[in-house]
């Protein structure tokens, strides 16, 4: 397990890429459990599987299909991951967020990042959205920040600020359009854990205290190489359990997937109207 990456590697998989399609998306977007689908929207679209990019992670997870999609959408050039690695999979922080690099040397200045996230605020319902608007990086606290070991000059300083993660523009236009489509959109705190094992009732309380709305195992270190790099951020979560702050519920990954039916729809319209408004 690699436990840094470096630009050499990063701009072999680039190389690939570029050798396999004349676009050059100005979009990234990373689609999490069970929103795949989203890809299948993509108009002209080249499609890449993870398995021919020289040392891009492999997706182990049902739900997580494992294909980079890159062509047009809403008038956008965009590059769409059809699925993400994870810490809990066995990767280390530098190859869950190698691809967020390689985005970023193919020009990508956007970053669309959703997930399915578990409900720690108890208003929360499955199948609704929630823009996030700062996160609680629980897992890099503990000393899993995907910026350990050298720096990488070419992207950015070695200890960049996270005062705004996602951006407050692009932001706006999420809450344009959901207001537009008459979409409910929470606005709320993802706070990001290593998994793979869902959270205690006890566990739940304590992120509620601390702040967290929402809860994942996932986007935050993908977050943070981005904006190291100044690529600007929007994240959305896909709300997929209920809170289970008194423990009289059963959370499972297939209650994950599902969710991902009911929430793929508004997820679609809520992105194609941002690309529309950029």
């Amino acid at each position: 397990m690699s436990e840094t990456i470096t630009l050499a590697q990063i701009d072999a998989i680039t190389d690939t890429i570029r050798s396999k399609t004349t676009y050059q998306p100005k979009v990234g977007l990373i689609l999490g459990s069970g929103l795949g689908s989203l890809a299948a929207t993509v108009e002209a679209a080249m499609i890449l599987p993870y398995q021919e990019l020289p040392g891009w992670p492999l997706s182990t997870v049902q739900g997580h299909q494992g294909h980079l999609v890159v062509g047009q959408l809403e008038g956008q050039i965009v590059a769409v991951m059809q699925g993400r690695v994870h810490y809990y999979e066995g990767y280390s922080m530098a190859q869950v967020t190698m691809p967020v690099r390689v985005m970023q040397r193919l020009g990508v200045e956007i970053l669309i990042v959703t997930n399915a996230a578990g409900a720690v605020n108890p208003a929360y319902e499955p199948g609704d959205l929630m823009l996030i608007t700062d996160h609680v990086n629980l897992i890099g606290m503990g000393g899993l920040n995907p910026l350990r070991g050298p720096n990488l000059d070419a992207f950015g300083p070695r200890f960049p600020d996270m005062s705004q993660p996602y951006d407050r523009i692009l932001n706006d236009l999420a809450r344009k359009t959901a207001a537009a489509k008459n979409l409910l959109l929470h606005e709320g705190v993802y706070v990001s854990l290593a998994g793979p094992s869902f959270e205690s009732p006890a566990d739940l309380r304590y992120l509620r205290m601390i702040g967290a709305d929402a809860v994942g195992m996932s986007t935050v270190p993908e977050v943070i190489v981005a904006r190291h790099g100044s690529t600007r951020v929007l994240g959305i979560s896909g709300i997929s359990n209920k809170a289970n702050l008194d423990g009289n519920t059963i959370t499972s990954h297939e209650e994950v997937l599902a969710a991902g039916d009911v929430i793929v729809p508004k997820l679609t319209a809520l992105i194609r109207g941002v690309l529309r408004r950029l």
